[in-house]
């Protein structure tokens, strides 16, 4: 899920259960088409704020190919030995700000039990439902 800084969902994409996110991370932002005004709607954000699951080094090439800024924490998992050079550059204020935003959008998603709980065993038909509870936050925030 890609959400906005006002909680509103961007981009949805729905992966089995025993795959890790970071795996559907390039088909989500793949999916990110945001209109503002006259012309192609634009596909590309600034900046992406994730936490430190997103830590790979294929994530970090993709952002930095496509010219965004990656605001993701350093896991120290995934490093054996301190990395040499220029660290990435992290503001703890602003994550936690856009990392709130991510928890509040799920909370929103969670207000609807069949989401919850599951009971769609077809990934479309999941898909579907997860669609119709963005349109409805949508229509909630818009009021």
């Amino acid at each position: 899920m890609v959400v906005s800084g006002e909680s509103l969902p961007l981009s949805i994409a729905v992966c089995s259960g025993n795959e890790h996110d970071s795996k559907g991370f390039i088909d989500v932002m793949e999916g990110i088409r945001v209109k503002h005004g006259v012309g192609r709607p634009r596909s590309r954000p600034r900046e992406v704020h994730a936490d430190q699951a997103y830590d790979t080094k294929e994530i970090r090439t993709y952002l930095r190919r496509r010219g965004v800024k990656a605001r993701i924490p350093v896991n120290p998992r995934n490093r054996r030995k301190p990395r040499m050079g220029r660290p990435y550059r992290l503001n703890r204020e602003t994550y936690k700000r856009m990392r709130s935003c991510v928890e509040r959008f799920f909370a929103w998603l969670k207000s609807f039990r069949r989401i919850t709980i599951r009971y769609e065993r077809l990934k479309t038909t999941f898909l579907g439902l997860i669609q119709i509870a963005c349109i409805l936050i949508h229509l909630r925030v818009l009021k």
